[in-house]
């Protein structure tokens, strides 16, 4: 598989592109679930991985800890500091306090232990379906509710169903806490600030605590602002829960930070202190290096994304017109609507097991991608409702190798529609 072609620049230096570092065979070696799930044919376009090397500021800070033995218990607010300082450079959050934060495991273990500090077994916790697997498996294996407020057309937040949703909840316990994809995973989905701050506002005259996931921040792509949901008005009794995992591809170094609103302090305080146990120190030092040193490298993959997004855009067009894609305003993460295909299956039961649940037993439109064009691809009904005939493509790989995948699945849908 050649590298794929790159567009200089206005002074002509063409520009370096961490998603061209790996080849295919390369790719082949890892030991990750996403490069060990299927057979050796299959292209993986499934689970949140990126096919890229670590960057260059957090392997020099894992080989320094490693060469020194700095393998032990985790200590200091070095994490949090390094992610403060990033929020006010590239956000412009300078309401980020380090006396505000926990460590967590990753963000949903955290997001567990928040919700506990907030609500009791029994009580309701409302999602914007189709939304994130393990916000139900998390949610509903930990004895509380799904509430659903689905998302409108547009895959944009629809208030008039939030407040339903939140008037549902509120009738029917005592404490009710909304678990906002911030941004939206799967659909792209950035919520603006003015979003954010309607939301706020609804869940405050609700007295329903909002807790934000929001690990994917720092992969924004051009044309879209991030808001950190603590940063608007109305948000001081709120959560928000990130790392850096998703940014620079960290999800096999766990840590990640809890933060609350000041009027959530207490409550963080709460959190019992074997949770912040979990974090390794080894994933401890990839993060901070990550949000301390790695914005050049960062700033490289986000045009590569964004790249790679219109790429996507052209490749549908031609090879899979009946499908429709809304490019996504962040994460690298691609939506893709199928139901003019007519396979979708009638997938009832309990959602899945996340994520990381494997494929290959499911019937619909990823089933038939996977069995006709070896292309692994995240099946849209475990995100809930909204879901079915839909198939989450992770587009944060190599152009040759998406270019690869998606002309499959064009000769895969032009076979069955022949048959």
């Amino acid at each position: 598989m050649e590298t794929g072609a790159r567009t200089p620049t206005n002074d002509g230096e063409i520009p370096w592109n961490p998603l061209e570092d790996l080849s295919l065979e390369q790719l082949r070696q890892r030991t990750s679930i996403k490069w060990r799930a299927h057979p050796s044919d299959v292209l993986p376009l499934w689970v949140a991985e990126m096919d890229v090397r670590l960057a260059p500021a957090v392997a020099d800070a894992l080989h320094r800890a490693i060469d020194a033995g700095d393998t032990g218990y985790p200590a200091g607010t070095a994490y949090a500091e390094a992610l403060g300082a990033y929020a006010a450079q590239q956000w412009g959050w300078d309401g980020f306090a380090v006396s505000r934060t926990a460590l967590v495991p990753d963000v949903m273990m955290g997001v567990v232990a928040v919700l506990r500090l907030v609500t009791d077994p029994g009580d309701a916790v409302v999602v914007n379906p189709p939304v994130y697997a393990p916000f139900y498996a998390f949610v509903s294996h930990d004895a509380r509710r799904i509430v659903e407020a689905p998302l409108a057309d547009d895959h944009r937040i629809s208030l008039a169903s939030l407040e339903a949703a939140f008037q549902r909840a509120r009738a029917q316990g005592s404490k009710v806490a909304y678990l906002l994809s911030n941004p939206h995973n799967p659909t792209g989905t950035v919520h603006t600030r003015e979003e954010l701050t309607a939301v706020a506002q609804l869940a405050r005259s609700y007295r329903v605590r909002v807790v934000s996931d929001e690990i994917h921040a720092p992969l924004v792509l051009p044309g879209a602002r991030f808001t950190p949901y603590l940063s608007v008005p109305g948000s001081e009794d709120a959560f928000a829960l990130t790392s850096a995992s998703k940014g620079w591809n960290l999800a096999g170094l766990k840590a990640a930070l809890a933060m609350a609103g000041p009027e959530a302090a207490a409550d963080l305080r709460r959190m019992p202190e074997e949770v912040s146990h979990g974090p390794s120190h080894l994933g401890i030092i990839a993060h901070t290096a990550a949000y301390r040193d790695g914005q050049d490298w960062l700033m490289a993959l986000i045009r590569g994304l964004d790249a790679n997004r219109a790429l996507l855009g052209k490749l549908v067009a031609t090879h899979l017109p009946g499908i429709r894609y809304q490019p996504p305003e962040g994460t690298y993460l691609a939506w893709l609507d199928c139901r003019r295909l007519g396979l979708e299956a009638d997938l009832t039961g309990e959602v899945g097991h996340g994520e990381l649940a494997v494929v290959s037993d499911l019937a619909g439109v990823a089933q038939m991608f996977l069995d006709r064009a070896h292309v692994a691809l995240s099946s849209g009904h475990v995100f809930g409702p909204g879901g079915a005939g839909h198939v989450r493509l992770n587009f944060a790989t190599s152009p040759d190798i998406l270019t690869e995948a998606v002309t499959r699945m064009g000769q895969a849908v032009r076979d069955l529609q022949q048959a």
